[in-house]
C-alpha cells in the first residue's frame, strides 16, 4: 500500500456514539498529518458542512475507514467502485460478520494500517446485469448478494435458472438469493444455505422457501455466469442487491450473475481468522 497521506471515512446514521468516535478519529489522524474527507453522514455528526457524496469520498484516498456495521459496508464497497482503496471497517452495530475491529481495536489496528503491517482479505464481488428484450437495461456490482423476490403478498414467483449454458431448475418460490461466498454468512444462511470460506471461487443458488421442498441450495463455480429468466407477470418480481438497491423486473427479463472483474481489499485484524468470526458471532462452542 502506499503512504496513507488522505483518508476518507464514512459512517453509519443514527449511532449514539458515533460523534465521539469521529472527534477522537479525526484528531488522531490530524496529529500524525493524515488528511480526511468525510461522507455527509460524518460531517453532519460534527455539524461540519464539508461532506462528499459517499461515491466521491474515496477519489484521493489511500484508506477507507467504515464506521458502522454491514449494511455501511456493503455502501462503501459500491462507493469504491472497483478502485484499489483498502476497507477499515469498524463495528458499531450488532452482529457484524464484515466489521470485525471492535472500536477499541481502532486505534491500534489504525496505527497498524499507517505502518503498513496490516493483514488484507480478498473479498470476491458479483456483476449483475438486467436485459430486457435483447437490450441491456441496468449494472450493479454487490459484495454479498443478488436477490429475486415476490412482490405481490401470498404469491410464489416463477424463475427459470442457468449456469453457463446448463439448465439447472424452474423454481416456484418466494424467490431465490445468489450469492458469493462473503453474502454465504448473510441472507442465504437464514434461507438455509451453506457457510462458504471467503476464497473458495464459487457462488450459491439458494431458494427462498420454494415450493418444492426438494429444491435445496446449490453451489457452482463462479468460472462461469448464472442466469435467471423472470417468468412471472410484469413487475410480481424484485430485484435487489446487497439489500440496499434494485428494480422491478417485466416478464422475460434476463438477469446475468458473474463474478466480478474487481474484488474488495478488507483489513483484518491480525488475530481473528474466519472461523473466530464464526465462532463469536454464531455463538459455537469454544474448544
Amino acid at each position: 500500500m502506499p503512504d496513507i497521506k488522505t483518508i476518507g471515512i464514512l459512517s453509519k446514521p443514527n449511532v449514539e456514539s458515533a460523534p465521539e468516535v469521529l472527534e477522537r478519529l479525526i484528531a488522531w489522524l490530524g496529529e500524525r498529518g493524515v488528511a480526511v474527507r468525510l461522507d455527509e453522514v460524518s460531517a453532519q455528526y460534527l455539524s461540519r458542512a464539508d461532506g462528499f457524496v459517499r461515491e466521491q469520498v474515496p477519489d484521493g484516498t489511500q484508506l477507507l475507514i467504515v464506521l458502522g456495521g454491514d449494511g455501511t459496508l456493503l455502501s462503501a464497497a459500491r462507493a469504491i467502485n472497483g478502485r484499489e482503496i483498502p476497507l477499515f471497517a469498524v463495528n458499531l452495530g450488532s452482529l457484524g460478520f464484515l466489521t470485525a475491529i471492535t472500536v477499541d481495536q481502532l486505534f491500534p489496528e489504525l496505527e497498524r494500517a499507517l505502518r503498513g503491517e496490516h493483514r488484507i482479505g480478498i473479498r470476491r464481488m458479483l456483476h449483475c446485469e438486467v436485459h430486457r428484450g435483447g437490450e441491456r437495461v441496468a449494472d450493479y456490482t454487490a459484495l454479498n448478494d443478488v436477490v429475486l423476490t415476490k412482490m405481490a403478498l401470498a404469491r410464489v414467483i416463477d424463475l427459470e435458472v442457468y449456469w453457463d449454458k446448463h439448465f439447472i431448475c424452474k423454481y416456484k418460490a418466494d424467490g431465490l438469493i445468489i450469492s458469493t461466498p462473503t453474502g454465504s454468512t448473510a441472507y442465504s444462511l437464514a434461507a438455509g444455505g451453506p457457510i462458504i470460506f471467503p476464497q473458495v471461487a464459487a457462488l450459491t443458488i439458494t431458494p427462498i422457501c420454494p415450493h418444492m421442498l426438494t429444491n435445496r441450495p446449490v453451489i457452482v463455480p463462479d468460472s462461469s455466469g448464472i442466469t435467471v429468466w423472470a417468468r412471472s407477470e410484469d413487475e410480481e418480481i424484485y430485484l435487489t442487491v446487497d439489500g440496499q438497491v434494485g428494480q422491478p423486473l417485466k416478464r422475460g427479463d434476463r438477469v446475468v450473475c458473474r463474478s466480478s472483474e474487481h474484488t474488495l481489499q478488507l483489513v483484518r485484524p491480525p488475530k481473528m481468522l474466519f472461523f473466530d468470526v464464526l465462532r463469536q458471532k454464531l455463538k459455537w462452542g469454544e474448544r
